[in-house]
């Protein structure tokens, strides 16, 4: 497995202090990271896992309550971890078309793959008798990754400033909405649309597609 920071980021861009981009094992040249890609694309690597490890940005040395020990950003005692669940899918996203993959692509490195390594028979597919965990993605549509987009408590990330491809506009875990300012519902996957899930949208184009929610494995968590 790999994550998205390993594939997406590089050492050339961290900067003296910048201890967001801090993790273990540490962000690589921008070789390493192609290494990484060709090795997904040839199946020598088959999951792609958030390894999300939030912190405050305290404990990188980056917050006004910061101790005076990580005031300078030093990297040897600032938390080492990124948070990724929120900006996985379109960080991967972003880059895999890019290289001429698909969201099919995308979705078995980071929703069939993790699901079938640690034997989540319920997720990771779009398939009756499956937990409907589903995203609607608007996969043309960009953004500017800006803290205050971010839902966690802690809006610190390494991401901030790139321009991203791919919306996520609603979520849905075991059929219910759980998207922030959308209403509660249940959304039902039938045997007729199985495999061919779209949804119209008034707002961003004739249709955003509907695919396997983003499976996380850590350690054996999901």
């Amino acid at each position: 497995e790999t994550c998205p920071h390993y594939l997406t980021l590089a050492a050339e861009q961290v900067g003296p202090g910048q201890t967001q981009f801090k993790c273990c094992p540490p962000i690589r040249d921008r070789a390493n990271s192609e290494s990484l890609w060709e090795a997904l694309a040839a199946g020598v690597i088959g999951c792609v896992v958030s390894d999300h490890s939030p912190c405050p940005p305290e404990l990188k040395g980056l917050g006004p309550a910061a101790p005076a020990s990580l005031a300078s950003g030093d990297f040897g005692a600032a938390w080492g971890g990124i948070s990724s669940v929120q900006l996985g899918l379109p960080v991967i996203w972003t880059r895999a078309r890019a290289r001429g993959h698909d969201l099919a692509d995308v979705a078995r490195w980071m929703a069939s793959g993790p699901a079938d390594l640690v034997g989540l028979a319920r997720k990771g597919a779009i398939e009756v008798g499956r937990d409907a965990d589903l995203v609607a993605f608007a996969p043309d549509e960009t953004f500017v990754v800006t803290p205050d987009q971010l839902l966690t408590r802690h809006r610190l990330t390494p991401y901030t400033g790139q321009e991203l491809h791919g919306v996520v506009r609603r979520a849905w875990l075991r059929g219910a909405s759980v998207t922030p300012g959308q209403p509660a519902g249940q959304l039902i996957v039938r045997q007729d649309n199985v495999g061919s899930l779209l949804l119209p949208s008034r707002q961003e184009g004739p249709h955003v597609a509907v695919g396997p929610g983003v499976c996380d494995v850590n350690g054996g968590r999901k």
